[in-house]
């Protein structure tokens, strides 16, 4: 019976699994998924699927409450009495589901058809952890497995006669007890880092900083499904560029000009002095709306990149997000530059719903 009840679990989960499969592009795009983020668990709302319960047979017989109502007895309110008319609609069953950020992350990568990223470096290390896969017949006492072994006693007794439920005393003997197995697996210790930049100047406003929000916790979704060790670092830039904590990131609101080198330089200063690129797996991330101050520096945020940049990072992904506001052509300056180095990626975001897509082409080479 339990063996049973845990296949039907199985296929449930693969049945939620399915259903955000299926609606994975409008889930990328649900801003209070990021809310419901726990330490370990998301929740996400699933139409069409109840959970699965036990169903019993019809039961005419009146039931057992409180108060003095008496069979026959009409439920709630007199007619007419209610608030507004009735529905004429079946209702959609909407029900809430835990899934694990790994899971979540599975889901992505099986939907985009992302590769496994490879990691670069040396800082490579892996380690040894013992994972408890089965049982076994004979073990050490402190890996019994008490219930299993509890169940084979009890079930030994009452199929012998032995068990007196007037005196329900359970004896083990050597032939009821399990014990857990276990087996010895290597986990990769890799780290990496990922450094968001973002302009905040005064045309990138909260409908672009919501994308970047959204593209962003994908993003680290991923990368996290990928390597056992990550970090992530945020800066921020107009004119001039500061690293920032996580909530500043996403909230700051500035206004003036805006110079994209300053935050190459910022995110260079970093990487020198805390990730040597011989021991860790580094990711850059860019997102402006592409408005930037002059072609003199764009030529300054080419030469950062081409000299000190890119011989030490993964990835270069620069993230350009529609604005009424900015020029958009520091993408196309990109382009002209860097066409044939498979370092640098580029995606255009002009809605929500471009983020399946941006996601997709940053991660789809696998580095």
């Amino acid at each position: 019976m339990v063996l049973k009840i845990h296949k039907d679990h199985q296929r449930f989960r693969q049945i939620v699994k399915g259903r955000i499969r299926d609606d994975l592009r409008r889930f990328l795009t649900r801003g209070e998924l990021i809310g419901k983020e726990g330490k370990h668990l998301v929740s996400i709302p699933v139409r069409g699927i109840d959970t699965p319960t036990f169903r019993y047979g019809e039961n005419d017989d009146g039931g057992v409450g409180q108060g003095n109502a008496k069979a026959g007895d009409a439920v709630g309110p007199p007619d007419g009495e209610g608030i507004g008319p009735g529905g004429t609609e079946p209702g959609q069953h909407i029900m809430e589901v835990d899934i694990t950020l790994d899971e979540l992350a599975d889901i992505l990568g099986e939907e985009l058809k992302l590769p496994r990223i490879k990691p670069k470096g040396k800082h490579q290390l892996t380690s040894t952890k013992d994972r408890y896969s089965g049982i076994r017949q004979s073990g050490p006492e402190s890996l019994r497995h008490f219930k299993r072994t509890f169940r084979r006693a009890l079930r030994r007794q009452i199929i012998t006669g032995t068990y007196n439920p007037d005196r329900p005393r359970i004896v083990f003997e050597r032939r009821d007890k399990i014990y857990r197995s276990w087996r010895t697996v290597l986990q990769p210790q890799s780290n990496a880092v990922i450094i968001y930049m973002m302009d905040v100047s005064g045309s990138m406003g909260d409908d672009q900083k919501e994308v970047v929000r959204l593209e962003a916790f994908w993003i680290d979704a991923w990368l996290r499904r990928n390597y056992q060790g990550i970090e992530s670092r945020y800066i921020v830039h107009d004119v001039r560029a500061a690293e920032v904590d996580r909530h500043t990131f996403f909230h700051l609101r500035e206004d003036g000009g805006t110079k994209i080198s300053s935050a190459f330089k910022c995110a260079r200063d970093l990487i020198e002095a805390r990730y040597a690129s011989d021991e860790w797996n580094i990711y850059l991330f860019h997102f402006s709306d592409g408005d930037n101050s002059s072609e003199s520096d764009n030529r300054e945020c080419c030469r950062i990149l081409q000299d000190q940049l890119l011989p030490r990072v993964n990835m270069f992904g620069y993230c350009q997000v529609a604005s009424a506001y900015g020029s958009g052509n520091f993408i196309n300056v990109l382009h002209e530059h860097f066409s044939q180095n498979e370092s640098v990626i580029t995606s255009r975001v002009n809605s929500k719903e471009d983020i399946y897509d941006s996601i997709k082409a940053f991660f789809t080479p696998g580095k």
